[in-house]
Formats: C-alpha cells, sequence, structure tokens
C-alpha cells in the first residue's frame, strides 16, 4: 500500500472517530435536555401584548422564549399565555451586570462593584455606557446576593429553567464594529477597560500565587490572572446551576461567541460552566459581517462546550438571506438549533413565510436523525482570511468607497490591488499593507484574532507623508 493510500485512511479513520465522539457527545446533551429547537429572547412589559407576541412565534416556529421580565410575579402572567401556545419560557436574567435592581444596590453596596486596572470603581465611573454596572464575582456578598435572586425566580410555579445572561466582566476588547461608535480602538488590552481587578481579587490572587498580578510589566499576558478571573465568573455560573437544577429546572446562558473569545475578551470561560443549553452569541455583524464567522465559531463551540451541554446558537434576526444562510452555517456545524435576537425584527411578511418554513424543515430533519442535527461539512475552521472569500469581498469594496471618498456611493471605481504585505503583528492583532495600482492610494488592512480565530477586520487609509 503507497504513502497516498496510508494518508487517506488516517483522515477517514480520524474524521469518523471523531464524528463518533461528536454524535455521542450530543446524543447524551440531547436526551438530556429535549428542548425546542427555535427560540428567541424578548423583553416583556405587563403593559405588552404578550397574548399576540406568542401567536407570532406560534406560528414561525419558535416554541421557546428566553423572556425578560421586571420580576418574579411578572412571570406568573406570562408563563401560562406562553404555554397555551406550545411555548416553554426561560427567564433571562441580568447577573454580574445589574438591571431592573441596579440604582438600589448603587446606593447601597458601592463596594460590591467591579474596580479596572486603573483602580476605578464602576460604582463612581463610567466604562462604555451608563448602565454598564458590573459587580465583582469575588465578594461572598455578592454571591449570596445572586443566589437569592436566582432562587426567587426559581420558586415561580411553571418556569421551565434559568438563562443568565451580562455574566462576565466588562468588555476588556468590543467587537471590532462597535468601536466607531466609542472612537476606540482595542487592538490590545488596555488598562481603562481591563477590570476584575477588585481589592479582595487581587489580594485572593496573591494569596494563591504569592505575587500582585499589577506589578507585571504587561498584566493583560499573565495567563495565570486571566484565568483566575475567568475562574471567578464560573464559580457563580456553576453555584448558579446548583440552585437552578436543585429547582428541577433548566440552566442556560448567552455568552460571548466561544469559549476561548469569551475568556480573551470578557474572562468568561464558559465551556467550564455546567449548563443544559447554551446560546453563544454569534452576531456576525458585530465582528467579521460574513456568515464564515457564525461557521468557525460552530465548530470552536462544538468542540469546547461542556460536554453535558446541548449547543444553539445566537444568531440576529433580519429580514434578508443572510439570516437564512448563518443559520444553515450553525445548523450544518454542531449547533442544535436557534435562537434569535428578536422575534419582532422579523416584519417582512416574506421573510416571515420563509423563516415558518425553514423552521418546520430543520425540525422535520432533526426529527428524522434522532434528535440531532446532522454534521454535512467537514468540520475545520479556516483561520486565513485570505481564503475567505466573503471577507476580502467586503474588504475591496471599502477600498473602493475609500477611493471614491463617499460611504454612500452606489457606483463604486474599479482598483486593481497589490499583493498584501505583512507590515506588523502583535498580540492577537496582523496589519497589512496593499495599495491600489489606479489610484495609488496605500491602506493597511488588519485583521484581529481573538479567541485564535479570525474575529474582525479594518481598513484604514495610509497618510502620505511629504
Amino acid at each position: 500500500m503507497n504513502h497516498l493510500h496510508l494518508s487517506r485512511m488516517r483522515f477517514y479513520i480520524l474524521f469518523f472517530f471523531g464524528l463518533f465522539l461528536f454524535t455521542a457527545s450530543e446524543t447524551k446533551a440531547a436526551e438530556k435536555d429535549g428542548q425546542p429547537m427555535f427560540w428567541t429572547w424578548l423583553d416583556y412589559r405587563p403593559t405588552s401584548n404578550f397574548d399576540s407576541l406568542c401567536r407570532e412565534m406560534q406560528y414561525l416556529g419558535i416554541d421557546g422564549v428566553m423572556l425578560n421580565a421586571p420580576s418574579p410575579d411578572d412571570y406568573r402572567v406570562a408563563i401560562p399565555i406562553a404555554h397555551k401556545y406550545g411555548i416553554k419560557v426561560v427567564a433571562w436574567l441580568w447577573t454580574m451586570n445589574l438591571e431592573h435592581d441596579r440604582e438600589k444596590i448603587l446606593k447601597e453596596h458601592p463596594e460590591w462593584f467591579s474596580v479596572n486596572r486603573n483602580g476605578k470603581s464602576l460604582a463612581d465611573t463610567t466604562a462604555y455606557v451608563g448602565y454598564y454596572k458590573f459587580l465583582s464575582p469575588v465578594l461572598p456578598e455578592v454571591k449570596d446576593y445572586i443566589k437569592k435572586k436566582i432562587e426567587s425566580y426559581c420558586a415561580v410555579e411553571g418556569l421551565d429553567g434559568i438563562s443568565i445572561d451580562y455574566h462576565r466582566y466588562v468588555d476588556v476588547v468590543l467587537p471590532t464594529t462597535l468601536w466607531p461608535k466609542y472612537n476606540i480602538v482595542q487592538d490590545r488590552e488596555y488598562a481603562a477597560w481591563d477590570y476584575g481587578y477588585h481589592p479582595v481579587a487581587v489580594q485572593k490572587f496573591k494569596d494563591q500565587y504569592g505575587y500582585d498580578p499589577r506589578t507585571q510589566k504587561d498584566p493583560s499576558s499573565d495567563l495565570k490572572w486571566r484565568q483566575f478571573r475567568c475562574d471567578q465568573i464560573t464559580d457563580v455560573a456553576n453555584m448558579i446551576a446548583d440552585v437552578v437544577h436543585a429547582s428541577g429546572k433548566i440552566m442556560a446562558a448567552s455568552p460571548f461567541p466561544t469559549p476561548k473569545m469569551a475568556s480573551r475578551m470578557v474572562r468568561q470561560d464558559w465551556g467550564k460552566w455546567n449548563l443544559d443549553m447554551v446560546f453563544p452569541m454569534v452576531y456576525s455583524n458585530f465582528y467579521t459581517e460574513d456568515a464564515s464567522f457564525v461557521r468557525d465559531c460552530t465548530i470552536e463551540n462544538a468542540r469546547d462546550k461542556n460536554k453535558m451541554t446541548s449547543l444553539y446558537c445566537g444568531l440576529m434576526a433580519s429580514n434578508s438571506d443572510a439570516m437564512f444562510t448563518e443559520m444553515d452555517e450553525a445548523l450544518n456545524h454542531g449547533a442544535q438549533g436557534i435562537a434569535i435576537f428578536t422575534v419582532n425584527s422579523i416584519r417582512d411578511p416574506k421573510v416571515k413565510e420563509k423563516f415558518k418554513n425553514y423552521t418546520a424543515q430543520a425540525k422535520a430533519k432533526k426529527a428524522a436523525n434522532n434528535g440531532i442535527m446532522p454534521l454535512v461539512a467537514t468540520n475545520k475552521v479556516e483561520k486565513d482570511p485570505f481564503k475567505k472569500e466573503g471577507i476580502m469581498n467586503s474588504i475591496t469594496a471599502k477600498i473602493q468607497k475609500m477611493v471614491s471618498g463617499s460611504e454612500t456611493a452606489t457606483s463604486l471605481p474599479a482598483v486593481k490591488l497589490s499583493s498584501f504585505k505583512k507590515v506588523a503583528s502583535y498580540d492577537v492583532t496582523e496589519r497589512y499593507l496593499v495599495s491600489d495600482k489606479i489610484s495609488n492610494k496605500k491602506f493597511h488592512v488588519t485583521f484581529y484574532f481573538y479567541g485564535g480565530i479570525l474575529s474582525g477586520w479594518n481598513v484604514d487609509a495610509v497618510k502620505e507623508t511629504v
């Protein structure tokens, strides 16, 4: 037998062995949850026509809702309405970032709030937006407060489960498409947005490792300090899971796109959480603006999640075919269902009808495969941005707009791009120089690889020097 045949044999053995392991773990998870395949996040207000919303969800094939309501009593009103339409209700609760109880805790316990590398507390400073008021997970008082809050919701009769959100620190790095909104560039970790430095956390770390993380030349490169903060969040998540499971309900979460991205961007190592279901927020429009981002994240998540957790995929709803392409990418690469943010965003009657047909067909496909969505494509993350046609087309279009001098131009000039030359590489950042041979303008194209996958890109004009 020649070397080519041996190589092919090894490939098929490894591929089918990996497929067997994936199928076995997903079978266990599927048997454990038996949950709806299509979900949405939704805010509930007593004045809203929730009955009409539930009727709409039922029509579209959405039979699970992560509902954010102001109080346990509001769930007691909403749950019977949802159940009438066969819709399961999970309480969508903010944990480390305060919501309905924000002002009360700010007034009574300012010492509970997270502190950044500069020593500034969220009790009296702002990170990005005013409602970012994250608590410090290391404090016993904070853990007890969250535990009692979760217990009060678990006591609601008929509630199917709890899904935690904002269970993390402040974004040390925002998704790339949000940088212009705040007039920032986060090509590395900067002190003002680097949180988790509460005095109690620093002392606990010193007791465990023998040094103060703040004395490091670059605390962002200290893997022990990063993991320590992730572990504090994990401890609280699994404490919540114990409470939820003791009540006989399901435990879910809505974390950042992948465990590796999340641990880097918000100190959220969610692959270690004891979840029944996970709905990672794989919002491509926040990152690469390309469906390949959904594929890459889903492949990583199927590998890195807790083996007893059913993987879903959180996507932005839209009135375009892009939403269906992204659902395909998720369901073809390991996701067992979809959650959309949010059902209210689907307004086009033709898109609604297409969504209804899509959910019906996907459910039938899953049922025909013993309750597991089959893998229909090779699960390999493509880390080379130059092999991603959609992203390279977007970069070319961006350069065309910059050459034209108008972001809104409908008729774009032709460009002839040179080869890309790498001019910088640091942390998660790779920068290339490219020129347009027609206009003679030069551009820097920068790629970001938070979590080891392509998670963003940017194009900047190179200023000409005299």
